[in-house]
């Protein structure tokens, strides 16, 4: 089977200010086992020399596509960008400062296609960025629905892959976090379904200050998908809250 046959992949990975992470994150694309991807990268106007190590990246490989907002608008506004100019068959998601296993891509693409799947997501492994650590691996659920979602997302941004054929083309909600909360939701209205795959193919490096670290700050972001975006009503966007809530407390606690 020749590489158009096996199908495109879009990697969709937005960028502003990770000129320390970017080339790791880039080159663990380059190492993929399988090879017929795309990778857009859609800068938010970044301060530091994101956009020189990434020209120099576009430049060695020319699967490697850049694209720069006029203006600072937020990792959604990027993240479209980098899906409306997407020509693949399935779309996957990196940020620029996580990375995956060699073996990532063919693994998704053996479990997507054996199984007639149309949306799937892998477990992976977390370490700390203060000093490197070892924390865990999160080993996600056999399956989840739009209603399950609500209450706990396992569904990490570095390892979600989508059939852009079944499910078409879809944009992350504008909204400042959760963009990609809200996209698996908007998802899951469209199939029952997305299916877990258990052996950790990606490393997720948790930041000080991020929004998953700072349970405040993720609540208030939280709530705003329930009632801005989905437009739950006030009882079980509250009982959906609650069971978040708890869920997240289990999740980093491990």
């Amino acid at each position: 089977m020749d590489r158009e046959e096996q199908g495109l992949v879009s990697i969709i990975m937005p960028s502003y200010n990770s000129a320390k992470y970017v080339k790791n994150t880039v080159q663990s694309v380059l190492n993929q086992k399988y090879e017929n991807w795309e990778l857009l990268i859609t800068d938010d106007c970044s301060r530091d020399n994101t956009m020189d190590l990434l020209t120099d990246l576009s430049e060695s490989d020319d699967r490697i596509k850049v694209f720069k907002l006029a203006e600072n608008a937020g990792p959604a506004v990027a993240r479209n960008k980098s899906i409306q100019e997407a020509k693949g068959r399935y779309i996957t998601f990196l940020d620029s400062d996580d990375i995956w296993n060699v073996d990532f891509l063919k693994s998704m693409l053996s479990f997507i296609k054996e199984n007639n799947y149309s949306f799937v997501f892998a477990s992976y492994k977390r370490f700390s960025e203060r000093d490197n650590h070892y924390i865990s691996d999160f080993i996600v659920p056999n399956k989840v629905n739009y209603k399950s979602l609500l209450k706990t997302c396992p569904i990490s941004c570095l390892t979600a892959l989508y059939d852009v054929e079944k499910l078409g083309k879809q944009y992350m909600p504008i909204i400042d976090k959760r963009q990609d909360y809200g996209l698996w939701l908007k998802l899951l209205k469209i199939t029952d379904y997305a299916y877990g795959y258990k052996v950790p193919l990606a490393t997720y490096m948790i930041r000080e200050g991020s929004v998953s670290r700072n349970k405040f700050v993720a609540s208030k972001y939280q709530w705003k998908i329930y009632r801005k975006v989905e437009r739950l009503n006030f009882i079980y966007s509250c009982y959906c809250f609650v069971c978040y809530f708890i869920n997240g407390v289990k999740k980093y606690s491990r």
